[in-house]
């Protein structure tokens, strides 16, 4: 799926002419893009969130010439997948996460038992 397709499907399931849906589709990205520039983070519950991701200056290796090269720091934007999301995509993985998340918790402890009452220190 493209853009175009992405605008079509909107036009088609809110009665909005293309024009429209594109405009709306348009505020949405400029809006996250704006947000992560300004390393806001954008969540999206269900959906994921969009953050800015801060990779460190680092040496690596030309591969040509086996050259050691400097690769400069640099911001970049990072999605990262909501659970309904992962799950729509997946949904056997999200039945073994859920399987294995209910294996690991404990058993419910025992009630511990009350103290004994204390016994009256008998008069001489």
């Amino acid at each position: 799926m493209n853009k175009t397709d992405l605008i079509q499907q909107l036009a088609d399931k809110h009665q909005l002419s293309k024009a429209e849906a594109g405009r709306v589709l348009e505020t949405l990205l400029d809006t996250i893009v704006t947000a992560v520039k300004k390393n806001d983070a954008v969540t999206i519950p269900g959906f994921g969130s969009f953050k800015q991701h801060a990779r460190a200056a680092r040496s690596g290796v030309n591969p040509s010439t086996g050259e050691k090269i400097k690769i400069a720091a640099a911001k970049l934007p990072k999605f990262t997948p909501g659970a309904t999301f992962k799950a729509a995509v997946d949904p056997k993985a999200a039945a073994r996460k859920a399987a294995k998340a209910a294996d690991a918790k404990p058993a419910a402890k025992p009630a511990k038992k009350a103290a004994a009452p204390a016994k009256k220190a008998k008069k001489g």
